[in-house]
């Protein structure tokens, strides 16, 4: 049994208020030595992600939360908690850029069902346009049922999500845990990440015992210290 984590707020300074998401560019400059092989491909890949997950949190940090995307070990960690690799229909709330998207995509079984939810129109476009074959909906998480139905679908076994509760008044906290609950079938698997400091602040603390009070079990993975910050995931067990 794996051993299993929450999300928590990230601090910025009053000063990013005055930040215009359009302004924000970064220019790369080549480094002597690099050629065109597979790895200065999945370097541009990454600096592209990151320059679009840095406008999404200037443009909104509140439903953001991070200022770097999460890393490939959290989203490894992240989707074997959840079990997608057994799973018949998978959610995921919040792919942000993609970086969970991608991994669940790959482990999916033939046949599966999976589609996403996402707020950030940016995050849309980003996330769509490195796994175009995934079905991400412009829309709340908390109103995932309404996708479901038009697929056909009554339950869910998994869902990952990569949304910053912390960072969440406590009726939409309630909101969306609601619906994960109301959409997974009994013994469906809900995760979410947060970072390592999370357990002891007020507000990490008061989202473990949100998840307790609606699920039968919660567990926390491992922390994943490649991330940044460094995070680990909830496993809530309906």
């Amino acid at each position: 049994m794996p051993h299993f984590f929450s999300g928590t707020a990230t601090t910025r300074s009053r000063a990013f208020d005055a930040v215009d998401p359009s302004d924000i560019s970064l220019s790369v400059v080549p480094v002597e030595g690099t050629g065109r092989g597979p790895g200065n491909a999945r370097l541009k890949k990454d600096i592209v992600e990151l320059i679009d997950f840095v406008k999404g949190y200037f443009a909104s940090p509140k439903h953001v939360g991070a200022l770097t995307p999460s890393s490939r070990g959290l989203a490894e960690r992240i989707t074997d908690a959840a079990c997608v690799g057994e799973a018949d229909a998978v959610i995921e709330f919040g792919p942000g850029t993609g970086a969970f998207t991608e991994v669940i995509s790959r482990r999916i079984r033939s046949g599966a069902k999976f589609f996403a939810m996402e707020i950030n129109e940016e995050f849309v476009h980003a996330c769509q346009e490195r796994c175009p074959g995934v079905k991400i909906f412009h829309d709340s998480a908390a109103n995932a049922r309404r996708y479901m139905d038009e697929m056909g679908l009554e339950y869910c076994d998994c869902i990952v999500s990569g949304l910053p509760f912390a960072n969440f008044e406590n009726d939409l906290q309630d909101n969306l845990l609601d619906t994960a609950y109301g959409l997974l079938r009994p013994g469906g698997i809900f995760v979410t990440f947060t970072y390592f400091f999370s357990p002891y602040m007020p507000r990490g603390r008061r989202f473990r015992r949100r998840l307790e009070g609606r699920f039968s079990k919660v567990e926390k993975t491992g922390i994943v210290w490649s991330n940044v910050p460094p995070a680990f995931a909830y496993r809530a067990i309906k």
